[in-house]
């Protein structure tokens, strides 16, 4: 029995060796129901200061707020499995896997999902995950670290865990740089996709073509920037744009127009507002102001150590954005900045947008 059952999993795995599309499979919505959210344990002492111990207590915080929601599997490395079970409470499992760090937005799978009635094992959904190539957010160019190698397994070890099938595609891409509402609209940035960094021997039709072959989609709308700063990610659109709901997406926003920020909003703002999604529904587009500007201080800096991560250089003004938050299976977990006019603000405006949601928002002081 066992030994059959196998062969049938082995067979159903194997058929899905192609396109994701032409075997019934999408990219679901974040607001759509979660079986579980995957996360990766910080520990390198040259990209998380004072030895990762701030990043690590944030990401303990992070991972019991969602896990009020959804199951949560936190994986760590051989020598920090130890001190993460310690860390996190007994209901978050925790699982040993080596890794270069710990973003597993941009280095785990992209879930694809399909419904059909008659599937090999009996049920009524299965569920399938993309495993992108990554190269540390722009390899030999410009990217976060030197070796990358471990995190290009991570896509393939947590579907191996999860006994799921897995499509395998050589483009270069994150999981943060794409976003979609479930409908058929996916939103990207050109900084990043077109990127020399990324896949310099495709075109922006050639990627927007795979896009819709693996995430099926029918439209892809192109915003020319990411958030002003976020310069490791090349410009990653979830930091900027996000869809909350069909036909709804928010924006990062500033008033200032001496912000630099001011601009790259700004022409988001005209290209949504002039387009449509797959659906063929105008867009609501809800503004959520940025935090004012962070900047890195000397003694942040100070607490990295150097070995072979980008430097992190004292005034160089951080990346942060309130659309960055995630939606679990009921609830929102949302960044804070420390910034009590802007935190507030942001936090009633997401409130405003999740009504049926529970939003929590944590000042993570973790760089």
């Amino acid at each position: 029995m066992a030994m059959a059952m196998a062969k049938e999993m082995e067979m159903e795995v194997k058929a899905h060796s192609g396109c994701p599309r032409s075997y019934g499979y999408r990219m679901p919505a974040e607001w759509e129901l979660h079986a579980q959210c995957w996360m990766g344990w910080p520990e390198r002492c040259d990209n998380w200061r004072e030895n990762a111990v701030p990043a690590q207590q944030a990401f303990v915080e992070v991972a019991v707020a969602i896990s009020q929601f959804e199951p949560v599997t936190v994986c760590a490395t051989a020598s920090q499995w130890e001190n993460a079970r310690n860390l996190l409470p007994a209901h978050i499992r925790v699982v040993e896997m080596s890794m270069n760090d710990a973003w597993f937005r941009d280095t785990g799978p992209t879930f694809v999902i399909r419904h059909t009635s008659q599937l090999s094992n009996g049920t009524s959904g299965q569920v399938a995950g993309i495993h992108w190539t990554f190269n540390a957010w722009g390899g030999l160019i410009d990217g976060c670290y030197a070796d990358w190698s471990l995190d290009t397994l991570v896509a393939k070890k947590i579907l191996e865990i999860e006994r799921l099938p897995r499509f395998f595609h050589s483009m270069v891409l994150e999981g943060g740089s794409i976003h979609v509402d479930g409908q058929g609209t996916c939103i990207t940035t050109e900084e990043c996709l077109l990127h020399p960094s990324r896949n310099p021997h495709m075109d922006k039709l050639q990627i927007e073509e795979q896009l819709k072959a693996y995430l099926a989609v029918d439209k892809v709308i192109w915003l020319p920037h990411g958030l002003y700063g976020d310069d490791d990610t090349n410009g990653h659109v979830d930091n900027l744009c996000c869809f909350i709901s069909p036909g709804v997406v928010m924006l990062t926003w500033v008033d200032n127009e001496s912000d630099p920020q001011y601009e790259r909003s700004l022409e988001a703002y005209n290209i949504l507002s002039a387009s449509t999604d797959a659906k063929g529904r105008t867009f609501q587009i809800i503004k959520i102001h940025a935090p004012d500007p962070l900047f890195m201080t000397s003694e942040e800096a100070a607490g990295l150590e150097s070995h072979d991560a980008k430097a992190r250089i004292a005034g160089t003004r951080l990346a942060a954005s309130y659309v960055n938050f995630y939606i679990a299976n009921g609830g929102v977990i949302a960044p804070a900045f420390g910034d009590s006019r802007r935190d507030s603000e942001a936090l009633g405006v997401l409130a405003h947008a999740f009504p049926h949601h529970k939003v929590s928002s944590f000042v993570f002081n973790m760089s």
